[in-house]
């Protein structure tokens, strides 16, 4: 934490995250936008000087934090998708994660957590809204995320994502599947002045558990599948899929 930038209480924030610290100082450095770092600028004409004088300076901001927090909580959210959907395809798991971790979930993961009221920002930057833009939302709670894995390990970092996002996980396909249909349908108008055509070409597997492939397909191009539980979820796979493959997402 730099010198001159007053320490916030992170007591209330300790409980909110279910951890007790030892080590503070990474719960302090996860709270440091780069606006706030007075090192910084110092670090930038200094290169020519030690690597250490550098990376010391860069520590007294969130971004490596960031970097870390990022990898942990994709290695979570993976794991906790795959346990909570042992059936679903690899393609199914992907829409909810990235549903789950984009950009936008996570800043309101933050504000729910009031983990703009921490973060330490420059008298600019703080007088801009910086403490409520989704961007630095997201990168402080990823920087959070590492703190606690680099404190006690991933079992406090496990707890803390599984307590917040459990609630969303049920809805995080529908979000996802949406975006999917809704994306390659805007992008099939724009381009080609077509729609998507839909076609079941498979259910198998039990009455009370089938398994849906889906074909999708824009005037004569070839076909993409998605396979699901349901028809939506398959016709979701199948559109993100050719999404993809014409470079529309």
């Amino acid at each position: 934490m730099p010198a001159d930038l007053p320490k916030p209480d992170l007591v209330g924030l300790q409980k909110a995250l279910g951890h007790q610290f030892a080590d503070t100082t990474l719960l302090e450095e996860a709270l440091v936008h780069p606006s706030a770092n007075p090192r910084r600028s110092r670090a930038r004409s200094a290169r020519r000087g030690s690597s250490g004088k550098t990376a010391d300076a860069a520590s007294r901001d969130y971004n490596r934090l960031e970097f870390i927090g990022d990898r942990v909580l994709g290695l979570i959210v993976a794991t906790m998708l795959a346990k909570t959907y042992p059936e679903a395809a690899a393609g199914e798991l992907a829409l909810r994660y990235n549903a789950l971790v984009k950009q936008e979930s996570l800043a309101r993961f933050a504000h729910d957590l009031g983990l703009g009221e921490y973060i330490q920002f420059s008298r600019s930057e703080r007088d801009s809204g910086g403490a409520g833009k989704p961007a630095i939302l997201a990168d402080a709670l990823e920087a959070v995320i590492a703190a606690l894995y680099l404190d006690g390990g991933l079992a406090p970092a496990e707890r803390f994502v599984a307590k917040h996002m459990q609630p969303q996980l049920a809805e995080s396909l529908s979000g996802a599947a949406k975006d999917a249909k809704t994306a390659l349908q805007e992008w099939a108008a724009a381009h080609l002045q077509q729609v998507p055509r839909y076609d079941v070409v498979s259910i198998e597997g039990p009455p009370h558990e089938p398994r849906f492939t889906v074909s999708v397909a824009l005037g004569e191009g070839e076909p993409e599948l998605g396979r699901g539980g349901s028809k939506r979820a398959a016709e979701q796979e199948a559109a993100g899929r050719l999404l993809k493959r014409l470079g529309g997402e």
